[in-house]
């Protein structure tokens, strides 16, 4: 079975979502099925936004109105914490990801566990570290975290490396209609959005696993 999966490092909902879903695979695993091909892909919530880190309680009260920020931030620490994870939005800024997707891109060419490991980091980093994610030496240094060379990173951001597959991702999400994220594709056939709960993931991933379900 394979599973593609849009998300940006810096969406809430990708973070639990990310966070369900891998929940979901340990209780599979321990059922016996553990046959699951995990790809995950860049999607840009905020392209626009800016290289220096902004306000991201004004970003959002702007596009969803007064009070929009409280409301939204109350539940999902609420529902993180339930998970395991740690929202302080208190830290949280605006900021662009487009580096910090092609650091992922640069991952999954040591393997799917190490791009997993990588993207776990900058989720924790953004959402519970206050860290800029576009900074170049915060990402480094997010990376070492992961066991990936320094060097190797430093050239890689410096240049141009993995736009193109940043860019290819994003593409494909159109192709495929995903407009939002986190947006789950099991076998190129069936598109789940959204951080479904646990228990549905497990569901949904049981009858995929299914010889009929393809």
């Amino acid at each position: 079975m394979r599973i593609d999966i849009w998300s940006d490092m810096v969406c809430p909902w990708c973070y639990l979502g990310h966070r369900r879903f891998e929940l979901a695979l340990e209780e599979l695993a321990d059922d016996g099925v553990d046959a699951v091909d995990v790809r995950w892909h860049a999607f840009e919530l905020d392209p626009d936004a800016p290289a220096e880190p902004g306000d991201l309680r004004d970003v959002i009260e702007r596009k969803y109105g007064p009070g929009a920020f409280d409301g939204m931030t109350g539940r999902l620490t609420a529902l993180g914490a339930a998970d395991g994870l740690e929202y302080r939005f208190d830290l949280a800024q605006r900021v662009n990801t487009f580096d910090a997707h092609r650091l992922t891109a640069l991952a999954a060419t040591h393997g799917a566990d190490r791009q997993d490991r990588m993207l776990r980091r900058l989720f924790r980093a953004y959402f519970t570290e206050g860290a800029d994610l576009s900074d170049h030496e915060e990402l480094i240094g997010l990376a070492e975290d992961v066991d990936l060379d320094a060097d190797t990173v430093r050239a890689a951001l410096a240049g141009d490396d993995f736009a193109d597959e940043v860019r290819a991702d994003e593409e494909m999400a159109r192709e495929l209609g995903v407009t939002g994220v986190p947006a789950f594709v099991i076998d190129r056939q069936f598109l789940v959005s959204g951080a479904q709960d646990t228990a549905t993931f497990v569901r949904l991933l049981r009858k995929a696993a299914e010889p009929s379900a393809g």
